[in-house]
């Protein structure tokens, strides 16, 4: 079996709790959640496109810690907290992923943890 690779971000946005911001299994990267929040765990930005696009900059310093990028992603789970955001949230999502499209399930959910309004996670290929 492959070797378990727990990644780390000394200079990146701290863990909310007891977890990994990634781990790698082989050539597959699988991240945590990330939030709209800087090194110092303040939350950046009001609206979900603002948010949008500060998680998926924090997604793409978790891969490339990984070994991965923004173009390695397979599959994104996306949670909104208000989906009548989906379309800010695309309009965000696109600016940042561009041409790449990779496989993606986006749900409204009751809540994120300091009045957050969008979370993102990922799977991988490392390059």
């Amino acid at each position: 079996m492959a070797q378990l690779e727990m990644i780390t971000l000394p200079d990146g946005p701290p863990a909310g709790g007891p977890y990994s911001p990634a781990v790698v299994l082989g050539d597959l990267v699988f991240t945590a959640g990330q939030v709209a929040v800087n090194e110092r765990g303040e939350v950046v930005g009001s609206t979900a496109f603002d948010q949008t696009i500060q998680t998926l900059r924090n997604l793409e310093r978790v891969l490339t810690a990984a070994g991965s990028s923004l173009d390695g992603v397979l599959k994104t789970t996306c949670f909104l907290v208000d989906i009548s955001d989906f379309a800010e949230f695309n309009r965000a999502y696109v600016q940042v992923f561009g041409a790449h499209r990779p496989a993606r399930s986006t749900v409204q959910v009751a809540g994120l943890v300091k009045g957050l309004l969008v979370e993102v996670e990922c799977v991988a290929a490392r390059r």
